[in-house]
């Protein structure tokens, strides 16, 4: 979840949407004149292609930064260190499955409100989906700095500022509750909750993945310096009961906003978390569940999605 994915070889679109950017791998050469600093981080794999090294997280954050102003027009976009730094192919993808999800019931509608729960310093998935559909979208977060993050991103991209709005969640056990005013409606909500139960769970899981992206590439001395050095504070990389407890929480509130929300979504990383949660919104008589997987690289993520009218 820290880092972004390798990357996707051009001519192969890795099974992502058909409308994302990135399906034919990345145009080093554009990026890098879009944002010079990613040159530094080029390297020549074994096949011979450029690429980056993955397990660097100044090299991911400087794909990112070039892929959200070379794609998206997006400039200035930073985060504070240690915080996650999301990958780009993936976070569209999601907005893209999601304007399927909307486009179905409304064929002729073009502007659609966005709430993202949890948006991280990042701010990533109302930045995507004001810039590429012109979506109205509210952030929230637990955290004050991460939120300032955004508000300075928001800044620098001024036509962005009067789309997205940011809130603050005060009750860390809330998803909705304080954030979706009364009187307000929105057409989907959307989430990338936190995966790990415990920050011993989340350090192994990024040394497992960081070794096996430097498996083959460094020396033991750097494997083990990158291991300890993933992007994500807390609240974006765990929580007490992990995943599958955190869903079961926002299915619970969503019943609450029934009548707020069209449609209700969220990433599953874990395949084994979708029975229970689905079990969980047939007791609570959702109309409608589906479950969208989007491939990315040799990767499945599984979006969850779900209605009540």
């Amino acid at each position: 979840m820290n880092n972004d994915s390798p990357q996707y070889p051009r001519g192969s679109n890795k099974g992502l949407h058909p409308r994302n950017l990135h399906r034919k791998g990345y145009d080093f050469a554009a990026l890098c004149t879009a944002h010079p600093p990613l040159t530094d981080h080029l390297i020549c794999t074994a096949y011979g292609n450029t690429s980056i090294n993955y397990a660097d997280p100044a090299a991911v954050k400087h794909l990112n930064t070039a892929l959200l102003i070379g794609s998206y027009g997006i400039r200035q976009w930073d985060i504070p260190q240690g915080f996650l730094c999301p990958p780009i192919p993936g976070r569209v993808d999601y907005i893209h499955y999601v304007a399927d999800l909307l486009k179905a019931d409304h064929p002729t509608k073009k502007t659609f409100a966005l709430l993202d729960v949890g948006t991280g310093a990042n701010g990533i998935y109302s930045l995507l989906a004001s810039q590429v559909y012109g979506w109205t979208c509210t952030a929230s977060d637990i955290d004050p700095l991460a939120l300032s993050n955004v508000t300075t991103i928001l800044v620098n991209n001024p036509t962005l500022e009067t789309k997205v709005t940011l809130r603050l969640q005060t009750q860390r056990s809330k998803m909705f509750a304080g954030i979706i005013l009364p009187n307000e409606y929105y057409d989907v909500t959307v989430c990338n909750p936190p995966f790990h139960a415990s920050l011993e769970e989340a350090l192994k899981g990024s040394q497992r993945k960081n070794k096996n992206l430097t498996a083959n590439r460094q020396s033991s001395t750097n494997t083990k310096a990158s291991t300890l050095n993933f992007g994500g504070q807390q609240a974006e990389l765990w929580c007490k009961g992990g995943e599958s407890k955190f869903i079961r929480m926002m299915i619970k509130e969503s019943l609450l906003f029934a009548h707020q929300c069209q449609w209700f979504t969220t990433l599953v990383s874990k395949a084994d978390n979708l029975a229970p949660a689905k079990k969980l919104l047939c007791k609570q008589k959702a109309a409608e569940i589906k479950e969208i997987a989007m491939h990315q690289g040799n990767k499945i993520t599984r979006i969850l999605a779900w209605r009540y009218r």
